[in-house]
């Protein structure tokens, strides 16, 4: 099937903006070096130790010396600990966590009101008419990561660019403790010379068909026209086709009202036995949690999916009184869920919990911070 194209001019970037991400190094993992300077150089891995939860558990974070290990966020504790033995294991404190994102914010007001939260460690800050009247949006990242490393003891990375999208990948570009600034000018050979890897959108299953295709870099993208990314990858090849070009105008929005949050997850093999089954939903429910996402929602109503290896689908979802702030809680009640409406004879190829019916007043992420 072939996509009729309208002749268009070539789209062009609005670079009227200055835009900042701002993306702390290893937060949670940092926080926890700062307060314990005894830790600073062993490999610090945020999660309960595996040998106390039988197994189970996963990575939120981890500082740089145990990234060496090839650990990481969202692997299993258990992974992480058979990498190394030698690791040491602290149990999140989101909580105690949100209390320093909130003092980051706080200097992140002095420059701006128009931030936009991503989670505790990361937030987009539009810079074009700030409160410093400084007309380098560079010049305030400096000052931003400077006063952060004073006040808080703490380090972050910079992108700085024209939207959220480049300051988004630039910000990880000198990791741990970098700036990476990209000018309008710059921003087409910036993004050509990329992997395609780094494209938001290209994740494991799509990456091999861009390699298929010789799309190996932003570049080879860039090559390509409009309707063959559509007729290749839909709507994902619609939206590459522009943010290679460096077209990508969402603005920063201070409020994010979001309706639901859910993660799921294909198995292969499929899983065949209830203990199994069981085993994911803890996973998908601690993915859930990264950053302290449960907890920020206030939840009160939590839907099970399940699709069987027929691609026969189950949805089934419960109201509560009060809402879930803990993965243990959400476990608890998709558990209950499964046991009720599962099927426990058939081989499972997708698991998936949502979250929904969010206590707004407290969701709002402004007020977290």
């Amino acid at each position: 099937m072939r996509y009729g194209i309208l002749t268009f001019q070539e789209p062009k970037p609005d670079i009227s903006h200055k835009i900042l991400h701002v993306d702390m190094d290893a937060f949670y993992a940092s926080i926890e070096i700062r307060d314990n300077p005894a830790l600073k150089n062993r490999p610090v891995v945020i999660a309960r130790h595996p040998q106390l939860t039988q197994g189970r558990g996963i990575v939120t974070t981890c500082n740089y010396i145990a990234r060496q290990y090839g650990i990481h966020s969202a692997m299993s504790a258990k992974e992480a600990y058979d990498r190394c033995r030698h690791a040491v294991f602290i149990p999140p404190n989101i909580d105690y966590y949100r209390q320093i994102s909130q003092s980051i914010h706080h200097i992140f007001r002095q420059y701006t009101d128009l931030i936009e939260p991503v989670s505790l460690d990361e937030a987009y800050l539009d810079v074009t008419d700030n409160k410093k009247k400084i007309n380098s949006g560079t010049i305030i990242a400096q000052q931003i990561q400077s006063q952060i490393e004073e006040e808080l003891h703490l380090t972050c990375s910079v992108g700085v660019s024209y939207n959220k999208y480049i300051a988004k990948i630039a910000s990880d570009f000198k990791k741990p403790h970098g700036i990476t600034v990209v000018e309008p000018t710059d921003a087409a050979e910036f993004l050509k010379q990329l992997d395609i890897k780094k494209f938001p959108g290209v994740g494991r299953k799509t990456y091999s068909q861009f390699i298929e295709l010789g799309i190996e870099s932003g570049a080879d993208l860039y090559e390509k026209d409009l309707e063959f990314l559509i007729q290749h990858f839909g709507k994902l090849g619609y939206t590459l086709y522009y943010k290679v070009r460096g077209v990508s105008n969402f603005e920063v929005k201070p409020r994010n009202h979001r309706k639901s949050y859910g993660r799921e997850r294909t198995f292969a093999p499929f899983l065949v036995t209830p203990a199994a089954v069981n085993d994911q939903l803890e996973r998908l429910a601690q993915l859930l949690d990264r950053n302290g996402r449960i907890k920020e929602l206030q939840a009160y109503t939590v839907t099970l999916k399940v699709r069987y290896e027929n691609f026969d689908t189950l949805t089934r979802q419960t109201q509560l009184f009060q809402p879930v702030t803990t993965p243990e809680e959400v476990v608890q009640v998709v558990s209950k869920l499964w046991q009720e409406h599962g099927d426990a004879t058939r081989s499972v190829r997708l698991l998936g919990i949502t979250l929904s019916n969010f206590d707004d007043p407290l969701y709002s992420p402004m007020r977290l911070f």
